[in-house]
């Protein structure tokens, strides 16, 4: 094996990545080095990139959390997974396993949580150190450039519609159908709901329309928030929020329906001023999801791997990182980018 690999590091906040040469990283007792085949781009790269939120990452690093590959090696003492497994490794990159979130499966509250391409080096990457137990098991079937896309954008819309409460034949609004909204409207079908997608784009929306989407909004048109009401019949049971709009946020909350659940899982920078009297009186829920669990993971690749969920993905190279920023900033990448590595 070769002893250095190419990657693409973020040296200063807000600028372009730098391309570097890394030393290849052993992996020490209880983790695994993966050699990346593919790593999806997501919003939350460009945020880290930029150092936009709070606790910001340590510079430099390597950002990418949807990386996914062949097992390379194996630290003393993993039997988890073996040389040669294909694992994806997630934004939840590890937690401690013995806290009171991670004892009732919600690891991804874990207040020792780390995450990929974040506080720990991510797929921007030929190989990628990763934790064997929070590791994503590749399904037979599911190529990598596939399955990329799921193990950020496909568990987090997958588990916001958990989130929101809906049965079989009730409605759900997906605002954004974009990146997550596109496989959000798949994931809402395959469980049976009712699908209104909400964008400003008309391209989106006609896409989402061929996706199964069964009432189409455009976010912009007077009376679009009337309009979801109408389609409706009085708003929907839940609201999951995937675009990084606050104007977004404000419209989710009038499109739910009295006792509906509204779940933001976009993360637009800034404070979302809720309308308390529509939350009062209307007995709405307000509910921030983060990713998923493992379990999470699993049913969401287990809908790929049946062919019902399909991510839009154009491929690119990890050369072209900083021009698929620049578009992912103006809002110019209609589906998911998909870094692809050279097989050697």
């Amino acid at each position: 094996m070769a002893s250095r690999m190419h990657a693409a590091v973020v040296e200063q906040f807000g600028k372009p990545l730098v391309f570097q040469e890394w030393a290849i990283p052993t992996p020490s007792p209880g983790q695994i080095l993966v050699k990346t085949e593919a790593c999806g781009v997501c919003h939350t790269d460009l945020h880290a990139a930029h150092g936009d939120w709070p606790l910001k990452p340590t510079l430099p690093f390597i950002p990418g959390h949807e990386g996914i590959g062949r097992v390379a090696a194996v630290g003393a003492g993993v039997t988890i997974v073996k040389e040669g497994d294909r694992v994806g490794v997630p934004w939840l990159y590890s937690a401690c396993g013995h806290c009171e979130h991670c004892l009732s499966a919600w690891e991804t509250v874990c207040g020792e949580a780390q995450f990929g391409g974040y506080t720990k080096n991510g797929g921007f990457a030929e190989y990628i150190l990763a934790d064997p137990d929070y590791v994503a098991h590749i399904p037979d079937g599911l190529s990598p450039r596939e399955a990329a896309p799921l193990i950020c954008a496909g568990i987090t819309t997958y588990k916001g519609i958990k989130e929101a409460d809906v049965r079989p034949g009730e409605w759900i609004v997906i605002s954004g159908a974009g990146g997550l909204g596109h496989l959000g409207i798949q994931y809402a079908k395959v469980m049976g709901l009712q699908v209104c997608a909400v964008d400003i784009d008309d391209g989106k929306l006609a896409h989402a329309t061929r996706l199964g989407a069964d009432l189409v909004v455009n976010a912009k048109t007077a009376g679009a928030v009337e309009a979801v009401r109408k389609g409706t019949g009085g708003g929907a049971h839940g609201v999951l929020i995937t675009a990084p709009s606050l104007g977004a946020f404000r419209q989710g909350i009038g499109m739910a329906r009295k006792r509906g659940t509204c779940v933001l899982v976009g993360l637009p920078p800034g404070e979302f001023p809720v309308p308390l009297f529509d939350v009062v009186a209307n007995c709405l829920t307000i509910r921030g999801s983060f990713v998923g669990t493992r379990e999470d993971m699993a049913e969401a690749l287990a809908f790929a791997a049946d062919g019902k969920v399909k991510a839009d993905i154009e491929v690119q190279p990890l050369s072209a990182i900083n021009s698929v920023f620049d578009r992912l900033e103006h809002g110019d990448v209609p589906s998911r980018v998909v870094l692809e590595f050279e097989s050697t």
